[in-house]
């Protein structure tokens, strides 16, 4: 299934307005700082994510970060979807992530989804980047119907909506 133009090219460094910080493509190299970003956040994150994505699992270890990231590092690349890392703007340290994925469910053309680690769960950089993730998917992504997972609609009520037409994985 196409479902970006040929000649998309993906944002590579987006700021967060007010803050400090920004997002861009993660990598393999970012593992280091991804896997106790997510870990120490796993509870919450396997409440969001894990009854749709089996994701991230109690014993994740670092190497099976760094495996994870690589795949998500070649979809990228292969335009089969995209995940962004939220960085400092040394990049030293990853605060969440978000995820422009095809769509996996009907009535989209793209679904997003985000996180932030816990320490910022009600912050204004969690408010920062709610209102910058819609704005920014509607002015640089060729999607005409976005649909962000967990914020226009419930992970459960997303779960029960029917497959994506040509969706052979759903």
């Amino acid at each position: 299934m196409t479902w970006l133009p040929a000649d998309f090219v993906h944002p590579v460094h987006v700021p967060v307005p007010g803050t400090t910080l920004h997002l861009r493509p993660i990598r393999e190299a970012d593992a280091a700082i991804d896997h106790p970003a997510v870990m120490n956040s796993r509870d919450r994150l396997w409440e969001i994510f894990g009854p749709a994505w089996s994701w991230p699992s109690e014993s994740m270890t670092l190497e099976q970060d760094r495996a994870d990231l690589l795949r998500h590092e070649k979809e990228m690349a292969a335009h089969q979807s995209f995940n962004y890392a939220l960085l400092d703007e040394d990049e030293t340290a990853l605060l969440g992530c978000v995820y422009v994925d095809p769509p996996e469910r009907a009535g989209a053309d793209g679904e997003v989804a985000w996180w932030v680690v816990d320490e910022l769960v009600g912050s204004d950089t969690e408010q920062a980047l709610d209102a910058l993730v819609p704005r920014w998917i509607a002015a640089d992504w060729p999607f005409t119907q976005p649909r962000c997972i967990g914020r226009d609609i419930t992970w459960q009520d997303w779960m029960a909506l029917p497959p994506a037409v040509g969706d052979a994985d759903a």
